[in-house]
């Protein structure tokens, strides 16, 4: 089966991080997924702070990304209302900037599942009501 996914931070860095708790149970995912894997601009902002004390990890996802095996999927400019009303709506949790792009992306990308190791990603909900389809490890 052909499994799709627009990728967060978290497996992005346990991916390259083996000290990360569930290394190798993201590896085991990333092995299952078809390439490209979609992601925003945000979430290689904070995958890029986390590993900042490991230039040679920030490389290796800078790599990832020329050689296709992650994909810039988003303009903000051309979702910024529905970005807006996410944020807004999620306030109480609250909903980062990245988990607002990633939740829109799921709703473009409707074949996608959102690999992720957040658990507000539990919370959110596409089109307003409808549950994500996420890749979330069994706790």
């Amino acid at each position: 089966m052909i499994q799709r996914a627009i990728v967060d931070t978290g497996p992005l860095v346990a991916f390259i991080d083996r000290r990360e708790r569930h290394h190798e149970w993201v590896v085991e995912q990333f092995d299952s997924l078809t390439p490209p894997l979609l992601v925003c601009e945000p979430v290689l902002v904070e995958t890029m702070f986390r590993l900042s004390h490991y230039p040679f990890y920030q490389l290796q996802i800078m790599k990832m990304a020329e050689q296709g095996a992650l994909q810039l999927a988003f303009n903000l400019k051309e979702h910024l209302p529905e970005i807006r009303g996410l944020v807004d709506k999620y306030k109480d949790v609250p909903m980062s900037l990245a988990d607002a792009f990633l939740v829109r992306m799921a709703e473009i990308h409707s074949r996608h599942r959102i690999f992720t190791l957040d658990s507000d990603f539990l919370i959110y909900r596409k089109h307003i009501d409808k549950q994500l389809a996420l890749i979330f490890p069994e706790k």
